[in-house]
């Protein structure tokens, strides 16, 4: 099975745990024969610092064309 997975790592401690569950999914992945496409897109501040707005269309369209999205 291939999947496609959107992370949103957010912001304060989002990164280190969303980092931590990739670990998990990958593992798992690895154990069943499956392969995980992640697509990283920023959400909150670190999307306002960056594009000047919380949550951009593009991200949108990323995350509808995923099937999942960790956050």
């Amino acid at each position: 099975m291939e999947l496609k997975i959107t992370c949103i790592p957010g912001d304060g401690i989002g990164p280190e745990i969303v980092a931590e569950a990739r670990k998990v999914l990958d593992t798992v992945a690895k154990k069943y024969g499956h392969t995980i496409h992640y697509t990283d897109i920023l959400m909150g501040g670190a999307s306002i610092d960056a594009y000047g707005v919380p949550l951009t269309e593009e991200a949108v369209e990323t995350e509808k064309s995923a099937d999942a999205v960790l956050m």
